[in-house]
């Protein structure tokens, strides 16, 4: 069922028509690639958002809605993480992590100051949900 859900991702990702989701952060480009409404759950969506760094990219410290889970897999290059204080860990292309509802994400961060880095994050969420994430100044 895992596979057939990731080959799923992985062809949207392939056809979708891409929307950019923020523009404002220069080291990176976030992309949301797939968003569905849950036939079986009401009220929620899964959302596909595709994370794209440069080189030494980072995406400032956030958090993302309350009603958000998050399933995310590296798919190129390594992402250096760091979440709710825990330690900080170097997830690598084909490894994943979650997210809960309310974690803070202090650390996202390509791990290389040459190579791109891409992350698939697969959100479960409220529909009407607009605001992925929340940047801190």
């Amino acid at each position: 069922m895992i596979r057939t859900f990731l080959c799923a991702t992985a062809l949207v990702f392939a056809s979708a028509a891409a929307v950019s989701a923020d523009d404002d952060h220069s080291d990176e480009k976030v992309t949301v690639v797939y968003d569905q409404p849950l036939p079986n759950v009401p009220g929620k969506s899964m959302k596909g958002v595709l994370v794209e760094y440069a080189p030494g990219g980072s995406s400032p410290a956030h958090t993302h809605p309350k009603s958000a889970f998050i399933y995310a897999t590296v798919l190129q290059g390594a992402i250096t993480s760091r979440v709710n204080g825990g330690p900080v860990t170097v997830y690598h292309a084909g490894e994943n992590f979650s997210e809960f509802p309310g974690d803070h994400h202090a650390v996202s961060e390509n791990a290389s100051k040459t190579e791109r880095a891409r992350l698939l994050a697969v959100f479960v969420v409220d529909t009407n949900e607009t605001n992925l994430t929340t940047y801190e100044k």
